[in-house]
């Protein structure tokens, strides 16, 4: 059984910006590594740095948000191809949720499969929270997937995210290829009942 993931808590670093694609939160360049690890690193790393690999402006590189687990994003986050490496790197470089007015759906996807939940606000909430976060770095904010509601502060507002990814998110059900791997011996048993053609042993 993997993580149930039902509630996420923890400070949050705002990243303004609508239609962020996915060639923006990791460059196809570092996408020739033969696994995922170490892509953490490379998150946004042409805004981040210039041609020297010096730092410039930008969330991810101001102190104040350093060990921020939730990232707040605004409408069409994740369009572009469909590379699954842009949540890959998000979650590697430690974000455990990702909040905003609206996510590509292949992106989607390809996040709540990792266990990494994308969660909507209205738009106001969505403001208020921003601005929240921007005023106080130190905010804590939490994602309750059971009560479908972000909280910080002394607010509340409610979240919205398909029944389906929150029902394989907090049953700890959303990694579909560790079910497969996971469920070896129902599958030979299936197997074994076939007629033709059966699995090479």
């Amino acid at each position: 059984m993997l993580e149930k993931i039902t509630l996420i808590r923890g400070r949050a670093v705002p990243l303004r910006g609508e239609d962020i694609d996915t060639d923006r939160i990791i460059p196809a360049r570092f996408m020739k590594a033969l696994t995922f690890e170490g892509l953490g690193q490379y998150l946004f790393y042409d805004e981040r740095f210039d041609e020297g690999g010096n730092p410039k402006p930008h969330p991810l590189n101001d102190p104040r948000y350093r060990g921020a687990t939730i990232l707040l994003v605004e409408a069409g986050f994740g369009s572009g191809s469909s590379r699954e490496h842009a949540p890959q790197a998000i979650k590697r470089a430690g974000f455990k949720a990702l909040i905003g007015e609206s996510f590509a759906e292949i992106f989607f996807g390809n996040a709540t499969a990792i266990g990494l939940p994308c969660v909507t606000l209205a738009p106001e909430d969505l403001e208020v929270l921003f601005q929240a976060v921007e005023e106080d770095p130190a905010l804590e904010v939490e994602v309750d997937l059971l009560a479908k509601e972000v909280r910080f502060g002394d607010r509340t507002a409610p979240l919205s995210i398909p029944e389906a990814a929150r029902e394989a998110l907090v049953e700890g059900l959303w990694d579909p290829i560790g079910e497969l791997l996971e469920a070896g011996e129902l599958l030979d048993e299936f197997d074994r009942r076939l007629p033709y053609p059966r699995r090479a042993e």
